[in-house]
């Protein structure tokens, strides 16, 4: 099966700019159909979910290129592409935690506003002049 711009990102729920940005890198393969446009197989959906995964991760382009650039040493750079991984593995737990912590800050911030809202406090949360008394 192949796809165009347009299938290949309606099936993977992102945008033809995204898809045609990652070609452009040099990241995401492709071939060029007779028209010269760009045209895509099964390979290439799965590269290309594995660069939204990472992206969705919050790893950088540049990271991303040196990940594929180890990928297509093959299994020369096996140990090179796995310490790559651990460490953004250990990103990607940290930014985890980091988002709960939010998640915690904001689950107590509604509390505090429902109970307010139902009166059983009274509204602590409004600032004075030059103080911050929210937090």
């Amino acid at each position: 099966m192949t796809y165009t711009v347009k299938e290949l990102a309606r099936k993977m729920g992102t945008t033809q700019h995204t898809i045609r940005f990652y070609t452009d890198q040099g990241l995401l393969p492709c071939r060029r159909d007779k028209n010269n446009r760009r045209v895509f197989d099964e390979d290439s959906v799965g590269w290309l979910n594995g660069l939204m995964c990472l992206r969705r991760c919050g790893i950088s382009i540049e990271d991303i290129r040196l990940y594929c650039n180890l990928c297509q040493e093959g299994d020369a750079q096996l140990g090179a592409r796995y310490e790559f991984m651990l460490k953004q593995r250990e990103l990607a737990y940290k930014r985890l935690e980091e988002a709960r912590e939010a998640a915690d800050y904001m689950e107590k911030k509604v509390r505090h506003y429902e109970d307010i809202l139902a009166r059983r406090i009274p509204d602590d949360t409004i600032l004075a002049k030059n103080s911050r008394k929210e937090g």
